[in-house]
């Protein structure tokens, strides 16, 4: 069943207080990895990143020793788990074992990870009780090199599906200073934030991991010259990074915010969409207590969906904001537009 962004960490969580494995698969770069670090840091558990399509059946087993006595043999496990006995990390309350790559491990791994996932097992002996798993994979449909895992393996395992949500990524955005000239274009076109095609032919595609690599690489940059297309393909393809970059320069005829808090009332509002999309990603990147007034002023002259997505943006990236009292008149008169 497919589950949001937002709801994930609740229904994993629900999981993983009966002991249970929960098992979350998605399209490549939807997030889940991030998601289950942040459930990991919020319960404060150390996570321990296994990725099983780089390990060998030993390395879940044990590996095979002989006693000084060399009358017996038995197999010692791995530093990577955790065992009855091992001291949990200061600071920690326990760990949070990802078994990342679930389906794209060899079905011989699969296998040997049976006794690990159901009986909290290594070898001969046992998880230290203060161990949670969760598993992780890509869609088999998705041809992000999957192996059907068996019946054994899923029998073994709570299974979700993680859905693409773009208000809640454009929330999470928002909050984690994702570029504004990108929350303004997915805003505007939202179904580029995951536009995958298993078929296709290029060397990358735009989802929110990739959308997340491009905001890095054009945080620094106050415009974007056609030269730097080549810079923004390397992470979301050529054809989306040549669209983006159209996008993009409906800023540079854009008036300045400084233009726009100081004539609040004398700047023109235009009709597009895209150009309000971006006027609310300018407002919401730049907003500030000593500003907000001004800003305020202006924002309340676009349409009312706009002054929403303004806002909303605004008070994401800044919620001390809230407390102002130009937003909390807004908000006495327009609370029902927030529903």
């Amino acid at each position: 069943m497919q589950i949001s962004t937002v709801d994930a960490p609740e229904h994993l969580l629900d999981i993983l207080k009966v002991g249970l494995v929960p098992m979350l698969v998605s399209s490549p770069g939807v997030g889940k990895s991030t998601i289950i670090k942040e459930l990991a840091k919020k319960n404060n558990l150390k996570v321990i990143d296994l990725r099983l399509s780089q390990c060998d059946p030993t390395d879940l087993l044990g590996f095979p020793t002989i006693n000084i006595e060399r009358t017996r043999s038995g197999y010692v496990p791995m530093n990577t788990f955790p065992i009855e006995g091992d001291t949990i990390p200061e600071g920690y309350k326990g760990w949070l074992l990802l078994l990342d790559e679930m389906n794209s491990a060899s079905p011989a791994v699969q296998a040997a990870s049976y006794k690990l996932v159901l009986d909290k097992q290594v070898g001969m002996f046992n998880l230290h009780k203060s161990v949670a798993i969760v598993a992780a994979g890509n869609l088999t449909t998705d041809k992000a090199i999957v192996n059907r895992m068996s019946t054994a393996m899923q029998s073994r395992m709570c299974h979700f599906e993680l859905a693409v949500d773009n208000k809640q990524w454009l929330n999470w955005a928002h909050e984690n200073n994702i570029d504004y000239r990108i929350t303004s274009y997915i805003g505007f076109k939202p179904d580029i934030l995951h536009n995958f095609n298993p078929d296709h032919n290029d060397n990358t595609f735009p989802c929110p991991r990739t959308w997340e690599f491009t905001s890095k690489i054009i945080k620094e940059w106050k415009e974007i010259p056609l030269s730097k297309i080549p810079s923004i393909a390397s992470a979301i393809g050529e054809g989306a990074a040549r669209e983006f970059f159209g996008y993009t320069q409906i800023f540079e005829d854009l008036p300045t915010f400084q233009q726009i808090i100081t004539k609040p009332l004398g700047i023109e509002i235009p009709e597009e969409a895209s150009i309000q999309y971006a006027i609310s990603g300018l407002l919401a990147h730049n907003a500030s207590e000593n500003v907000l007034e001004p800003l305020m002023k202006f924002m309340v002259r676009l349409p009312i969906e706009f002054q929403v997505i303004t806002l909303q943006g605004i008070l994401k990236r800044n919620k001390k904001l809230y407390n102002t009292k130009s937003v909390r008149e807004w908000v006495k008169h327009n609370a029902q537009e927030l529903v």
